[in-house]
C-alpha cells in the first residue's frame, strides 16, 4: 500500500532536515573554535563541555549527547515561534486600535533611540524603554496566546476545595482566568499598559498575577528567550513602522480564534514607514 504525502508535507519535511543540519553545523563549528578549558560562550558551548566532562555517562546512555544538544537547540529557537507570532499581531492590532498608546511607545523610543534610523535596538536598550516594554507585557496579559496550561498531574491524593483528587489526576490551570481576574486588574479587558508601572515610572516584574509562560517548576523552558524576542522585534517594528487600521474599516474582533495559540480573526493593517 502506498501513502501519498503532499508537496506541503514534502517540503516541511525537507525544510526539518534543512533546520537539523544547520543545527549541527553550528555544533560542529563550536567544537572546533571552542577555545580550550575556556568558558562557555553559549548554550552549545556548555553542551558540548557537558558531552566531554561525562562520557561515562554518554556510553551508558545516561548523560547528554550530541544529539540531545541538536534536539534542545532545535526546541529553544522554534518551539515559540507560533506563540511569539500570535503575541505580535495581537499587540500592533491593539496598538492600532490604540493610537495614543502606539505614539507614546513610540516617543519613548525617539527620545532613547534618536532619530537616525541605523540606530538599533538591543537588549541593552530595555531598561531605558519601560513603557514600551510595559506595552509589550499588556498585550501579554490582555490576550493570553496561550490560555490553559500544559496537563501536570498530581503525585499523591490532594484535597483542594473539597474536591478529593487522587494521585495521577491531571490538572490544566487556567492562566487565562488569573490574567481576567478584576480583583488583580481591574477592568481587565481594558488596555493598560501603566498597570506594569510603578510610582516613578519603573517597570513592575513578575507580579504574581502575571503568568505569559505558565506557572511552577514545569514553565515555559524557553520563557527567557521569548521575552527577549518579543521585545526585540516589538520594538524594533514599532521604531521604523506606525500601525493604522485602515480609513473607514470597521474596529476589528478581539475575541480569538482558537488553534495551537490563541490568534486575533483575520484583520487589515496599514504599515506605514515613519
Amino acid at each position: 500500500m502506498s501513502l501519498a504525502v503532499n508537496r506541503a508535507g514534502w517540503e516541511a519535511l525537507d525544510c526539518g532536515r534543512k533546520v537539523d543540519d544547520f543545527i549541527r553545523e553550528e555544533i560542529q563549528r563550536h567544537r572546533e573554535t571552542a577555545p580550550p578549558g575556556g568558558e562557555p560562550r553559549d548554550f552549545i558551548d556548555m553542551c558540548l563541555q557537558e558531552i566531554v566532562k561525562n562520557k561515562a555517562e554518554v556510553t551508558s546512555g545516561a548523560g547528554i549527547t550530541e544529539e540531545h544538544t541538536v534536539f534542545m537547540v532545535h526546541d529553544l529557537f522554534f518551539a515559540g515561534i507560533e506563540t511569539i507570532h500570535s503575541t505580535l499581531l495581537w499587540g500592533f492590532l491593539y496598538l492600532a486600535m490604540h493610537r495614543d498608546i502606539q505614539e507614546k511607545v513610540q516617543a519613548e523610543l525617539d527620545s532613547v533611540m534618536g532619530k537616525d534610523p541605523s540606530n538599533d535596538v538591543t537588549l541593552a536598550h530595555r531598561a531605558q524603554l519601560p513603557y514600551t516594554e510595559a506595552a509589550l507585557m499588556e498585550v501579554q496579559r490582555v490576550r493570553y496566546v496561550v490560555p490553559l496550561s500544559i496537563p501536570h498531574a498530581t503525585t499523591a491524593p490532594v484535597t483542594f476545595r473539597g474536591y478529593q483528587l487522587p494521585a495521577g489526576t491531571a490538572v490544566i490551570a487556567n492562566l487565562w482566568s488569573v490574567h481576567m481576574d478584576p480583583e488583580y486588574w481591574p477592568d481587565p479587558e481594558r488596555f493598560d499598559p501603566e498597570r506594569f508601572l510603578d510610582a516613578e515610572g519603573k517597570v513592575i516584574n513578575n507580579p504574581d498575577s502575571f503568568l505569559p509562560f505558565s506557572a511552577g517548576r514545569r514553565v515555559c523552558l524557553g520563557g527567557l528567550l521569548a521575552k527577549m524576542e518579543l521585545f526585540l522585534l516589538f520594538a524594533s517594528l514599532l521604531r521604523h513602522f506606525t500601525f493604522q487600521l485602515p480609513e473607514g474599516a470597521a474596529e476589528p474582533s478581539t475575541l480569538g480564534c482558537y488553534g495551537i495559540t490563541m490568534s486575533p480573526r483575520p484583520f487589515q493593517l496599514c504599515v506605514r514607514s515613519r
